[in-house]
């Protein structure tokens, strides 16, 4: 135990200085608040589905619910079935075994749909690209309104790409 203090004492207190304000962030905040109350009558709601990737681009889609981010603060909800999502977030490269219940999930959702694919795996297959396995891209299974490059992701980005298949106009219907 006193080492445990003798260690604690010589090394203090080691934390990250907090972030400063983000006026981008604001911004962005603003016009996706303003996007969603004018396309979708003030609440949009995300299917996410998981077609095989490494959960990293699921860390970061987490991180958009945080109090920092406040993606639901801005009237965007996540929902467990896709009969009450107005978009999808795919995230990973599209698994064989994954490509039916992509299918099925993307049938599921009602028109009109917009559909986001997330990640560098998710955008063009990644490292695993196309084999026995993997059937690559999002885009080679159900149309993509949006994709938003990163390995993984910043919440950030993220949150533009949301805002990006809003703003493009009318979801396909």
């Amino acid at each position: 135990m006193y080492q445990i203090l003798k260690q604690i004492a010589l090394t203090g207190i080691k934390t990250e200085a907090p972030p400063q304000p983000d006026e981008a962030m604001r911004a962005l905040s603003q016009r996706l608040k303003q996007e969603v109350l004018a396309s979708f009558a003030g609440a949009l709601t995300i299917r996410h589905v998981d077609a095989g990737s490494c959960n990293g681009c699921e860390l970061e889609i987490n991180a958009c619910n945080n109090p920092y981010y406040n993606l639901e603060g801005l009237g965007i909800r996540f929902s467990a079935s896709p009969r009450h999502a107005d978009m999808l977030l795919v995230t990973g490269p599209v698994s064989r075994h994954m490509e039916v219940a992509l299918r099925r999930t993307y049938d599921a959702t009602p028109d009109p749909k917009l559909v986001v694919a997330i990640g560098d795996c998710g955008c063009t297959g990644g490292i695993f690209g196309e084999g026995y396995a993997s059937c690559g891209r999002v885009s080679n299974v159900i149309p993509v309104d949006v994709t938003v490059p990163g390995c993984p992701p910043t919440p950030y980005a993220i949150m533009q790409g949301v805002l990006t298949a809003i703003a493009q106009g009318k979801p396909r219907g």
